[in-house]
């Protein structure tokens, strides 16, 4: 699943690209894709509407402002957005997919079919279930350590299945958790309650650090991801626990191991994070 970066990567790459153009026509493929609207509906919202101001992203979330309405994306397991030219042939998996008036194209993919579209009126947005009990946006000003610490005494979660909860810090998942558990030496097993101030403020650092990264890598890409263009992204190659069972920790050499927590693969130093 797209995690914050990878949105945040998405973000960029589509948004020099649509600003300011009009949707000329819709074509539907799957409407159970489509959250708000019936197809035939959704299709008459949308043509005319054109792109206003500046894309933005809210956890997993991707808005595309419009004239009077905004499209939500959500890409779930393995959806992508991306935006092709009119020769160019559909990627497989095909749909939705948006024509612009200048004969460009955006196409949403995804094969396991679990991505979500929504078009909403601008002040309904944050209505939406996954968006409306979210938590604070990990790179914004409201993540601080005082609320990361204040939160964290008053749980009683596993660290790790806390951080992938949504409603008490968005756009974190699997990748990014175990990235910044393994940064700040802790285990993921281990209960929020019993972290002390000094693992919670390097945690915190850690969480801010490891997504800062993946944007700068342009995301993660292991199967599905791609950015607006189709390209992949970097950050595969700067992981240091996620996915490298086997391989030795970068900062002790002991083998890194594989668990599961709560239902989850996590992947951590056994030596480091204690």
């Amino acid at each position: 699943m797209p995690e914050l970066p990878e949105v945040e990567t998405i973000k960029h790459s589509l948004q020099t690209h649509i600003t300011g153009l009009t949707i000329a026509d819709v074509k539907v493929f799957l409407p159970k894709i489509i959250r708000s609207h019936t197809p035939g509906d959704f299709k008459k919202a949308l043509v005319g509407q054109k792109v206003k101001d500046r894309l933005y992203r809210r956890g997993k979330y991707l808005m595309i402002p419009l004239s009077e309405r905004t499209l939500v994306v959500h890409f779930r397991m393995t959806g992508r957005l991306v935006f092709l030219d009119e020769k160019t042939d559909l990627p497989k998996y095909t749909h939705l997919l948006f024509v612009f008036d200048n004969g460009r194209q955006m196409a949403f993919a995804d094969m396991r079919q679990f991505g979500q579209i929504h078009l909403l009126p601008n002040a309904e947005v944050n209505k939406i279930a996954g968006i409306k009990n979210m938590g604070p946006e990990p790179l914004g000003d409201n993540f601080t350590v005082e609320y990361f610490q204040r939160e964290l005494k008053r749980r009683r979660a596993k660290i790790k299945s806390l951080l992938l909860n949504q409603s008490f810090v968005a756009g974190l998942g699997n990748i990014y958790a175990d990235e910044a558990l393994h940064l700040a030496k802790i285990d993921p097993e281990r209960p929020a309650q019993q972290l002390t101030k000094d693992e919670i403020i390097q945690l915190h650092q850690a969480i801010v650090a490891v997504l800062q990264q993946g944007i700068k890598n342009r995301g993660t890409s292991f199967r599905d991801y791609v950015d607006a263009q189709g390209n992949i992204g970097n950050n595969q190659d700067m992981l240091q626990a996620y996915n490298r069972k086997g391989q030795p920790c970068n900062f002790c050499g002991t083998a890194i191991e594989r668990k599961k927590v709560t239902g989850r693969s996590s992947y951590y130093c056994p030596q480091c994070q204690t």
